[in-house]
């Protein structure tokens, strides 16, 4: 299965979960959700939902220097995004529960059709 498409629907609650866990700059953040198994993330998925989740008041960002290279923008989640993961954890254990229910459930005995009578 193809889980790009299922991946797109719950980003934002794996990203919080991550930056929850600990502050990170960009590909930080992108290299603790690959070590958590999501190997397929992009870059630029991962960079396009920080921004997002910045301007809906879920992270806030501060700079620290970097030696031998550019200043890093790091993240980290603030009272909203904490409520948001909430919310979305919510969501997302109803979800998975009805899914592996419905998925995991064993098949319905296939009706006996009697051929006596049958003209």
């Amino acid at each position: 299965m193809d889980t790009t498409q299922l991946l797109k629907g719950v980003l934002d609650v794996a990203v919080l979960a991550v930056v929850r866990d600990e502050d990170g700059y960009g590909y930080d953040i992108v290299r603790r959700l690959r070590a958590a198994g999501i190997a397929e993330i992009g870059d630029a998925s991962v960079y396009g939902t920080l921004r997002r989740l910045y301007a809906a008041g879920a992270l806030s960002t501060y700079v620290v220097p970097s030696e031998g290279g550019p200043n890093r923008k790091y993240y980290s989640i603030k009272a909203e995004g904490l409520v948001m993961l909430e919310e979305q954890r919510e969501t997302w254990n109803g979800f998975a529960t009805v899914f592996s229910d419905l998925i995991n459930k064993e098949p319905a005995a296939a009706p006996v059709v009697s051929r006596e009578g049958a003209n």
